[in-house]
């Protein structure tokens, strides 16, 4: 197989400090996610007339102990709405490997916001919420784990970190991550 990736693909290949790195970027988020994103903004505005007028009811001395439980709760809203519209137009960072033989360093990125109807669990759902980006360093012992594993929905590329699992290049093709799974195999195996 190629040193370079398949014809048309957005994985990019670099050199720096004298390592290999393989960026991967993720998939594309969708359209979808920026008339949430709209939509968050014009809440926002409606939020803040409603925070402000509570507020100042409150600091006139004519809110009660209900509002303001209230505008707890809508300042609660108001923080979250405000996470959203920050993962809405937030900038994906790829998936990146660097080849610092013997090991290899692998970071997850940042994954676009994603509108998705389709996940399946609510662990699922709040993950891509809060997506948490890790690094981790692969063994010599650990990427003999490496597999190019087949499912229902298509490969997996992966390499086994203790009792974890691990999924590298979820954003590419089918045929990017078979060319992965080679390329590192060269180097590596």
């Amino acid at each position: 197989m190629s040193s370079n990736p398949p014809s048309g693909s957005s994985i990019k290949i670099d050199r720096s400090n004298g390592h290999q790195h393989i960026f991967v970027p993720h998939s594309k988020a969708g359209i979808m996610r920026y008339f949430v994103g709209l939509f968050l903004v014009f809440w926002m505005g409606g939020w803040f007339i409603g925070f402000t007028s509570a507020l100042s009811q409150i600091t006139s001395g004519e809110g009660g102990a209900f509002l303001m439980l209230w505008l707890g709760g809508w300042s609660l809203g108001g923080f979250f709405a405000g996470y959203m519209i920050f993962r809405v137009f937030q900038k994906s960072i790829p998936e990146q490997l660097v080849l610092n033989r013997p090991s290899l360093s692998y970071d997850t990125g940042v994954p676009p916001f994603k509108f998705d109807f389709g996940i399946r669990s609510q662990k699922d759902y709040w993950k891509s919420l809060f997506p948490s980006r890790k690094q981790v360093e692969f063994t010599p012992v650990e990427l003999k784990t490496m597999a190019l594993r087949e499912t229902d929905s298509g490969n997996r590329l992966t390499i086994d970190k203790g009792a974890e699992r691990v999924e590298i290049a979820m954003g590419a093709t089918e045929i990017e991550r078979e060319w992965l799974y080679d390329y590192l195999q060269r180097n590596y195996g």
